[in-house]
């Protein structure tokens, strides 16, 4: 399938309707009906504001995430569409790609 990677950038502490952004991300994910998420945990980054947010062993409040999703141009589409209605304000890059799966079914 043809369709776009498109990852999303913030920190662990940000928070939309009560919940971490990226955990919000990922529930939506599965609310749109997309193929899936991941969320990645990242040690550090320097962010839009150009300072160094990094994950400590006894505070992760400021520790760099990432969600990434594989999605066609349609769930894309409907993406960016829920994301404006939210007005949630995220970083993002949006990669053409292709993307499917190989074998068979492990279940």
């Amino acid at each position: 399938m043809d369709g776009y990677l498109v990852t999303f950038y913030t920190q662990q502490d940000r928070r939309h309707r009560g919940k971490p952004v990226a955990d919000w991300l990922v529930q939506l994910s599965g609310e749109l009906g997309l193929r899936g998420a991941t969320l990645i945990p990242a040690a550090e980054g320097i962010g839009h504001d150009r300072r160094l947010h990094s994950a400590h062993f006894f505070e992760l409040t400021d520790q760099p995430v990432s969600v990434q999703m594989a999605v066609t141009t349609a769930e894309c589409t409907r993406l960016f569409e829920r994301l404006k209605t939210e007005r949630v304000h995220l970083f993002y890059v949006k990669a053409p790609v292709e993307f499917g799966v190989l074998g068979e079914d492990a279940s």
